[in-house]
């Protein structure tokens, strides 16, 4: 087959230069704060990308991508590895250095892919991203542990080259299982050489000895794309099958190991801004699940999705139907300091008392404020709303004026809540009646959850207001006992050379009384 100039070009300036060395050499896991909400590496030059939880022996473990340069790194290809951070509480969080990296000048990086423990080991399987003569491709490999902190891989290396009918670009993201017998289950994303319609599939392969594998057909198929990152699980008498169409995580739901299946018309796991959702149990009969949040382009609002970005966690959990919904886990909550009463002022149409305000919106709309609101803070609120109001919300971060700021706005009629210009979740019920709402904004990220059942976050950098602005249209709504506690700022957080008064009050609004480092002395300013 002849070979595209470029292909050529690619191959050659990838095989001219050995860049293993340079891949990951700056992340030192001591000096990362010892949280996961939120979290990227700290020095500006990482990023998480695909997280990979899995939960054994009291300990939870997210494995996730180290990524440099969004994506960038060795020619385009990502050169991603895994690192891993572990906590049995959820609360405290050890950082480990790299369980699994690029080793040889082929592997061009190391993929999403899953853990398993079985016979006493820890087995992760993924793809390597390599180019084969001029082309890249994925090929699947796999990898044991002793311990689930560093992995060992296992020859050969790749083990599965392909398999006929389905494509060799797109061939990764192996989801592993181990069955009562003995024998593993892989699930790999792709998709079909030929046919019509959709050809994304997760095509389904066992093995009894980790070396004969049998293509079994597929799980899943006539996706419009590939099904990136498949999850999948067993939970009661529900199984779930997991995937990413379009970088929104979907789910689907059966009774059987694998389907028919159904697709629940509330997607709980799906956001614009939140990528590659993917659970593991908990103890308790919990399942914690871990995403990231993309960054931006540009760094700034008008930015589109750039690969790589911060680690947001949500405790997924069964409604009565079998369907999923997203809540906080409380224990990766940011550490806060103690709540204060929102000071309100009416503006239109709207009385206020204490900290609740009542909006009574005929015609036009109805506003109230308040104001000195740090910019990393907590908020916590009840909203109640009349079936006739067409929409009402928040402006965060706002000026005096109410310009400017992110709306988190609520469309009881349409049942779909949006924040800001371009994040927006659908099939969101129960928005014309009562419920409680919290709100976190640390840095540049905005992360709402309503009626603790759905889940919705952006990144957002540019708009720094202190005003917090209550607003309704069309209809009566009542925003009750409003608290506000700023976020404690630990010492990752702190900028060194920078006096604190200055950069408390410039960064967050709020002349921050007290700082707690890591090693958990509190230092008055």
């Amino acid at each position: 087959m002849k070979k595209s100039l470029f292909s050529i070009i690619l191959l050659l300036l990838l095989s001219a230069v050995d860049c293993r060395a340079a891949i990951g050499d700056g992340y030192d896991p001591a000096k990362q704060p010892p949280t996961m909400q939120y979290f990227t590496p700290v020095g500006g030059k990482y990023f998480v990308g695909d997280c990979i939880p899995f939960y054994h022996d009291g300990t939870y473990y997210l494995y996730w991508l180290l990524d440099e340069g969004h994506h960038s790194a060795l020619g385009g290809l990502g050169g991603h590895q895994w690192c891993l951070s572990t906590t049995t509480d959820l609360k405290t969080w050890e950082h480990h250095p790299i369980a699994l990296g690029i080793d040889e000048e082929w592997e061009k990086s190391i993929c999403t892919g899953s853990v398993v423990y079985h016979d006493g080991l820890y087995y992760a399987f993924y793809a390597t991203r390599l180019i084969d003569n001029g082309n890249i491709c994925e090929r699947l490999s796999y990898a044991t542990s002793t311990d689930g902190l560093k992995f060992q891989k296992q020859l050969p290396n790749p083990f599965y080259l392909s398999a006929e009918g389905y494509s060799q670009r797109n061939f990764r993201d192996p989801k592993v299982s181990v069955d009562e017998d003995g024998m593993f289950h892989l699930f790999v994303a792709s998709e079909k050489t030929s046919g019509d319609g959709g050809r994304g599939c997760l095509v389904h392969m066992t093995s009894k000895d980790l070396k004969d594998w049998k293509v079994e057909g597929t799980v899943i198929e006539g996706l419009g794309a590939v099904p990136e990152c498949p999850d999948y699980f067993k939970w009661g008498e529900w199984y779930y099958l997991i995937f990413g169409q379009g970088l929104r995580t979907n789910y689907v739901m059966s009774k059987n190991p694998y389907g028919p299946w159904q697709w629940p018309e509330t997607q709980a796991l799906v956001g614009q801004w939140i990528d590659v959702v993917k659970t593991a149990e908990f103890p308790g009969g919990r399942r914690i699940a871990a995403g990231w949040v993309p960054s931006r382009s540009d760094g700034r609002d008008t930015g589109g999705w750039a690969f790589g970005g911060t680690v947001a966690l949500r405790e997924v959990y069964q409604l009565p139907n079998g369907e999923l919904a997203t809540k906080f886990p409380e224990e990766v909550m940011p550490k806060t300091e103690a709540p204060q009463a929102a000071q309100l002022t009416a503006v239109s149409q709207a009385t206020v008392s204490g900290s609740t305000a009542t909006i009574s919106a005929t015609g036009g709309e109805g506003k109230a404020y308040a104001i000195d609101v740090p910019r990393n803070c907590k908020i916590t609120l009840e909203i109640e709303a009349d079936a006739s109001v067409t929409e009402y919300g928040l402006r965060l971060r706002a000026g005096e004026a109410g310009d400017n700021g992110y709306v988190l706005a609520m469309l009881p009629k349409d049942q779909q809540v949006k924040l800001a210009h371009d994040a927006s979740i659908e099939k969101v019920s129960g928005l014309d009646g009562k419920f409680e709402m919290t709100i976190v904004m640390k840095d540049e990220i905005i992360d709402a959850n309503i009626d603790h059942r759905r889940c919705i976050i952006n990144r957002l950098p540019d708009q720094n207001g202190n005003h917090l602005w209550l607003y309704a249209k069309g209809g009566n709504v009542k925003f009750g006992n409003i608290e506000i506690s700023p976020l404690v700022v630990t010492a990752s957080e702190f900028d060194e050379g920078t006096l604190l008064s200055s950069y408390f009050i410039d960064k967050y609004n709020y002349p921050v009384k007290a700082m707690i480092f890591n090693d958990g002395k509190n230092y008055s300013q």
